[in-house]
């Protein structure tokens, strides 16, 4: 790098030939570095370096990465470093490498009518050697004639895994790798969802893959997918006992009963052998700590789509996930109130048509925050990938449709538009349930083919606002006025009301400050 004053790789370079080593970065202190024994290699300010002296280190990096371009001597670039990806494995696990090697050395693709080569299954694993390498037999074939070796080496894993996505879209291909019809129909991949453990290899291997089979003609996109959501690890409390030898022993959480303070803590915990163990706090779920939660317990206990509904809510998918059992009732809980209200619902009988002309204004505002949810989620799931706010919303939606009256016609018809699309909304989440609600609301067709909910614009605009009234800045008063309400109206609105207008007596109206359809403040003195 030719900068023996602070690359200890120069420097000892500079010192074996006995190259003079002009130091030109400060100490961090100010002082001049001593190079009698080593490269100074902290980043202080640049001296004996002309027009840059005294700028810190990364300011001086971008202003000698800028003189050097406006000369036209040097361009600022970054660069990227990748390394061979060794596909080989020597285990038995794994699809067979299909090559073969020849009796005069000559290595070649196994014929076309010896694939695939399948791997044998009376085998003997002695955790040693793999059973292909360890029997010579099964390696033994002939090719033109010629006595052959199979490979015995195996794939990686994520060979398979790299292009499984492709296959998918011609499984019944027998011509060949892929029918390039079909994969071009499909791909790419309009979502791609995968652990950040995958961000540095998988997802990589996938890419190039996906160039690969570019490259050889049978896709025409140049990326697998079109978008990319790296879902968050999912954390478990963890408890453990001391062993007579001092080891940890991770003991389940499904294994332990724990007692909580006020705020929800945990301060003791049995396991159900009644000894006292040890919280360590919540971690990643793994086999080393012993807290993964089996799903199948949870869906036995709960249901699947209570286990998907809470996985989904409980946290941002891109943020980690805290497994509380708690949470799983809640979520559970939820769907029993989605389920019961739609089966009160139906159990009245067929509704009447809705008429929009003829609401009321507590319907209207009802029907106003169904469609205003429907908006929402579809904007939440599809645009903005953010589950947990979706569900949040159909929640509140359906603490509205609860509480609201089944009096009339029109109320029934009206919580009958909602709940077919609170089970639509629902539907990615929870599709066994929405399946068989859906049915029961007499859904037209297969909720699994049923469109979207649609917003409806007319019925989201709001007939009346609520509009804060300030004096001085101070809250004297909330108004209620037609949503194209002149600042004119809503300040003579504003001043027949009592609390409002005692401050306004007798004083002087010095200046109005109005946010349409939200605040007004009145400046007096």
């Amino acid at each position: 790098m030719a900068v023996p004053g602070h690359d200890q790789r120069d420097w000892e370079f500079a010192t074996k030939y006995n190259l003079n080593i002009k130091p030109v970065i400060l100490n961090l202190d100010g002082s001049e570095p001593d190079l009698s024994e080593a490269a100074m290699t902290d980043k202080g300010a640049l001296f004996n370096s002309g027009e840059f002296n005294g700028l810190d280190h990364q300011a001086g990096f971008n202003a000698i990465a800028e003189a050097l371009a406006t000369k036209g001597v040097g361009v600022r670039k970054v660069n990227y470093r990748l390394r061979d990806w060794g596909v080989s494995r020597q285990r038995y696990w794994g699809a067979p490498i299909p090559m073969v090697t020849l009796e005069d050395g000559t290595v070649m693709p196994t014929p076309e009518d010896q694939l695939p080569v399948i791997l044998p299954e009376d085998v003997v694993m002695d955790g040693i050697t793999s059973p292909i390498k360890a029997d010579p037999e099964w390696a033994k074939t002939t090719v033109n004639g010629q006595p052959a070796l199979r490979e015995t080496d195996t794939f990686d894993t994520f060979m398979e895994s790299s292009w499984y996505y492709a296959r998918y879209t011609c499984a019944d291909y027998n011509e060949g790798m892929l029918d390039p019809a079909a994969a071009n129909y499909w791909l790419p991949v309009d979502q791609y969802v995968g652990g950040i453990e995958h961000a540095i290899m998988h997802l990589m291997y996938f890419r190039f893959y996906h160039k690969l089979l570019r490259d050889a003609g049978l896709v025409n996109s140049d990326e697998p997918a079109k978008r990319l959501l790296c879902q968050g690890m999912v954390l478990a409390d963890a408890f453990y006992y001391t062993g007579t030898s001092g080891e940890r022993n991770w003991v389940s959480p499904v294994d332990v009963t724990v007692d909580r303070d006020d705020k929800g803590r945990i301060v003791k915990a049995i396991d159900n052998e009644g000894r006292e163990v040890v919280y360590a706090g919540m971690s990643k779920m793994s086999k080393s700590k012993n807290n993964g939660i089996d799903p199948q317990l949870m869906v036995e206990r709960y249901g699947a789509d209570t286990v998907r509904l809470f996985m989904m809510f409980a946290s941002p998918a891109e943020m980690t996930l805290e497994w509380q059992e708690s949470g799983v009732e809640g979520a559970n809980r939820f769907l029993k109130r989605v389920w019961k209200l739609a089966y009160d619902h139906v159990e009245k009988g067929a509704t009447v048509a809705l008429d929009v002309n003829a609401l009321n204004d507590d319907q209207k505002a009802l029907r106003r925050d169904l469609h205003k949810t429907i908006a929402k989620v579809a904007d939440d799931i599809g645009r903005r990938q953010t589950f947990n706010t979706a569900i949040a919303a159909i929640m509140e939606l359906m603490n509205k449709l609860t509480r609201a009256p089944q009096e009339s016609d029109q109320d029934r018809a009206l919580l009958q538009e909602a709940l077919v699309a609170v089970v639509r909304l629902l539907y990615p989440f929870t599709p066994h349930a929405s399946y068989v609600l859906w049915q029961a609301l007499g859904g037209e067709g297969n909720v699994d083919e049923a469109s979207w909910p649609v917003a409806d614009e007319a019925a989201m605009v709001e007939d009346s606002l609520l509009v804060v009234v300030q004096v001085n800045g101070k809250v004297r008063g909330k108004i209620t006025v037609a949503h194209d309400a002149t600042q004119e109206q809503v300040q003579a609105r504003a001043a027949q009301e009592h609390l409002v207008a005692k401050y306004l007596d007798g004083v002087t109206l010095r200046k109005v400050i109005y946010v349409p359809g939200k605040l007004l403040n009145l400046v007096v003195g």
